[in-house]
């Protein structure tokens, strides 16, 4: 038993015999690559730069900010050693239930005089709630179930998003409260993000939560025998991942001044990407939202740089998948030297 343990011991320890740097530096060279690459075609066949352009750079930032909130909680869970696939759908999901109380018909004004507006508390306290109850269904299906994370939270995304076209008999809900609207005016969502990746940086580096989570993706059962209550955790990870697509789709719509059923497709897809491109180890154990930051940007990066030279939107999806296909690999390949695999 001693040897196993000491074979154990001496496969995670870092080679110190190699220059050691924090992963997510990687990340931040290949961000800069990739901006000077499009820097340099933009000189070529544009004329101008890319890169020194405030509104380009402020657009950019603002396409992928949204997904970035996706990514703070999937990130969170894919450090568990899980996954999440209903973001997408729970985003379009608490966007109608949000926009639904965010508004109030002419119809039911002209019926109910006295009827007012609600508080911006509510129709944002709702939505939250019911992504928050999501993620926690999602949690309790895995950790006591024991359903692999990939089946509990694909049947959330059908559910979620049937309900979704459900509630409204898939019709659009517009015109919102000042006050709702306000959330996604200018680079409010910047700000948004910048709040939940500062706030979740800090919970999983300072915090019992973020050792938990990650001594659970590093090793469940050991996790388990040092006194940690897996279940009770895991679920915790996923309502939170449920909250914050939440907070997402409240963002979106009030951004949008609209709700519908099929917003946020793919924005699950996104998310993961995001994390993964940012040194989120799928095998869990390993991640951070400083990585997940740089991986959106990248994503910022590409998708603004393909828009900027005019190509086809298809070219971008290739490129995307290209990218993460790159970035498991490299996943996979680490994972074997520090001999996980």
């Amino acid at each position: 038993m001693a040897q196993v343990a000491t074979t154990g011991t001496t496969a995670s320890l870092p080679d110190k015999s190699r220059p050691q740097w924090p992963a997510e530096f990687n990340v931040f060279i290949g961000l800069i690559l990739i901006a000077l690459v499009f820097e340099a075609l933009g000189w070529i066949f544009q004329g101008h730069s890319f890169l020194l352009n405030f509104q380009r750079l402020s657009i950019m930032v603002l396409q992928v900010s949204i997904v970035g909130i996706i990514a703070v909680g999937v990130t969170q869970v894919i450090i568990t050693g899980g996954i999440d696939l209903s973001s997408g759908s729970l985003v379009g999901a608490t966007a109608m239930i949000a926009m639904s109380l965010a508004q109030v018909s002419t119809y039911e004004r002209a019926v109910f005089p006295a009827l007012t507006d609600l508080p911006v508390i509510v129709p944002v306290g709702v939505g939250l709630l019911c992504g928050l109850a999501a993620g926690f269904v999602n949690g309790a299906l895995i950790a006591y179930t024991k359903i692999p994370p990939f089946i509990a939270t694909l049947g959330m995304m059908v559910t979620a998003r049937g309900f979704a076209k459900w509630y409204t008999k898939g019709q659009p809900v517009s015109f919102p409260t000042d006050d709702f609207a306000a959330i996604g005016a200018g680079m409010n969502p910047v700000l948004i993000f910048i709040a939940v990746a500062v706030l979740f940086s800090l919970i999983l580096r300072f915090t019992v939560y973020g050792r938990r989570t990650y001594a659970i993706g590093s090793n469940e059962q050991a996790a388990r025998v040092s006194g940690i209550n897996v279940e009770h955790h895991l679920m915790l990870v996923y309502g939170i991942a449920g909250g914050l697509a939440a907070l997402a789709g409240i963002v979106l719509a009030a951004r949008g001044l609209t709700a519908q059923a099929g917003a946020g497709v793919m924005y699950e897809l996104d998310a993961i990407a995001m994390a993964v491109i940012g040194g989120t180890s799928l095998s869990g154990g390993r991640g951070s939202i400083i990585g997940t930051t740089l991986g959106m940007l990248i994503f910022g990066v590409i998708i603004s740089g393909f828009t900027f030279l005019r190509l086809d939107a298809y070219y971008q999806e290739m490129i995307k998948g290209a990218i993460i296909v790159i970035a498991v690999v490299q996943d996979v390949y680490r994972q074997r030297m520090r001999g996980r695999i």
